[in-house]
């Protein structure tokens, strides 16, 4: 009897080597070496990937830390203190790799910094300060908050390569609940009418590539095929249409035109999570809260 996957557990398919964590089984990679350098790239990364999915006009430099947060403590008005807490969090990360980038270079020069150096409390303080201002960030859409991304810099700055991978897969196992969670609404709420049952394969087709973008590094040359693939289905998607009759009634063209919106909100939410490869509970709650209140028109397939 084959026993059953625990978390943690590792095996091979198809040559590739994966990992499983709550459910899903995620493409593995081998956590890196630990040493201040190899810290610094990959903090390096994933500010400029945290920047990426965020709102506009946050990435603020480190040298301008002060007006950002003299701007943020006189701001009285509440959506602009948001935006301005934002601004802060952003020259905060700034300032924090800049200091760990100083940390990394005196230590390539044979300095060693110690932990209760006040160089590297500083650099703590604005990582921990950062974090706590990441549920005022928003992604770049506008449609929530994404402080999930925002605390993985300072997770690579204070957890062990292992522990901070550890981390990754659970995300990414999360995020693909999230896709999954929305694939199957979208399928249930539209593919069971005449109006969009053309649209199920596509779905299905989209969503499956999406969970691999999600697990999926960059660096790993296996991106050159599943993101061509990722582009493609998604335009695909993007050409649906109801299968309407030109006479139906205007009540009924109006459903249809509200049902390939709420089809085509899925798809960008779904490209959101394997895009920032964390999971979105908020959207994908909203979402699906839309969907079970939508009322598929009954029609006739054209």
């Amino acid at each position: 009897m084959n026993k059953s996957p625990q978390n943690g557990d590792r095996r091979t398919f198809d040559d590739s080597e994966y990992i499983f964590y709550y459910d899903y089984w995620i493409r593995y990679y081998a956590p890196f070496e630990d040493s201040l350098s190899n810290r610094k790239r990959l903090i390096d990364s994933l500010t400029r990937r945290a920047f990426h999915h965020t709102e506009a006009g946050i990435n603020t430099p480190g040298r301008n830390l002060e007006q950002a947060r003299a701007a943020y403590q006189q701001q009285s008005n509440p959506e602009r203190r948001r935006v301005n807490a934002a601004m802060l969090a952003g020259a905060l990360f700034h300032r924090a790799t800049d200091l760990f980038t100083s940390i990394v270079d005196l230590a390539e020069l044979g300095v060693k910094v110690s932990d209760n150096n006040d160089l590297m409390r500083e650099c703590t303080d604005c990582f921990e300060e950062a974090l706590s201002l990441g549920k005022q960030v928003k992604h770049h859409s506008g449609c929530e908050g994404i402080d999930e991304i925002w605390g993985e810099p300072f997770k690579a700055f204070t957890l062990s390569p292992t522990e901070f991978y550890k981390s990754r897969f659970i995300k990414i196992a999360q995020s693909m609940r999230d896709i999954d969670r929305i694939s199957n609404c979208m399928i249930e709420t539209f593919c069971s009418s005449d109006l969009f049952a053309d649209a199920s394969d596509s779905i299905m087709a989209f969503t499956a590539v999406a969970k691999r973008v999600a697990e999926t590094m960059k660096k790993d040359p296996i991106i050159f095929q599943i993101w061509p693939e990722f582009v493609a289905l998604r335009e695909a998607l993007d050409k649906v249409r109801p299968n309407l009759h030109d006479e139906a009634e205007q009540i009924t063209q109006m459903e249809a035109k509200q049902g390939l919106d709420l089809l085509q909100e899925g798809k960008r939410w779904v490209a959101y999570i394997a895009s920032a490869r964390v999971p979105m509970p908020l959207g994908t709650k909203q979402y699906i809260a839309k969907c079970q209140q939508y009322q598929t028109p009954s029609v006739t397939a054209k």
